[in-house]
């Protein structure tokens, strides 16, 4: 009698941890807007290499409001996440760079003294976004009235990155 009563009480509270984590999940996915925040024009993402061999390469992406009446914050692209920032020469104009590091391999010491090995580099761990995007669509961030809110862009296009001499 006393272990069927404990294993019901157990079953209860492994029931009621499950139905609490699911719970849990919907409020940390990032719910999508239905309406635009502002009217966009052109969004297109460039790539670009450093011109140094074994150099940092990576990719631009350009967004383009007509009016200012919506401060964009960041972009999901292809896996990451990065700010926006505001075109110096144009205002309407929102640049989220994503910097790919160097290819350039550099030295590991693997040593059976663990003290041999400081100064070795930890691998970055790439993070998850929360939103499932193909590789042309991207999702930007702004606040309205101190609220994060989520719009997601589909049809980006691709341009040729300009060749600037170094």
């Amino acid at each position: 009698m006393i272990a069927m009563r404990i294993v019901k009480q157990i079953l209860g509270l492994v029931m009621l941890t499950c139905i609490m984590a699911s719970f849990s999940q919907c409020s940390s996915t990032k719910k999508l807007q239905k309406e635009a925040p502002t009217t966009f024009g052109e969004v297109y993402f460039e790539q670009w290499v450093s011109g140094m061999a074994q150099g940092p390469s990576g990719t631009n992406i350009f967004i383009e409001i007509k009016q200012d009446n919506v401060q964009l914050d960041s972009v999901y692209f292809r896996g990451k996440v990065t700010k926006l920032d505001i075109d110096k020469s144009n205002k309407l104009l929102y640049v989220g760079q994503f910097i790919s590091k160097s290819t350039e391999i550099k030295d590991v010491i693997i040593h059976k003294d663990v003290s041999k090995e400081y100064g070795n580099q930890a691998p970055e761990i790439p993070s998850k976004i929360p939103f499932e995007l193909s590789p042309f669509e991207c999702v930007i961030t702004y606040k309205i009235k101190g609220k994060t809110k989520y719009f997601k862009l589909s049809d980006i296009k691709e341009k040729e990155s300009k060749d600037i001499p170094m």
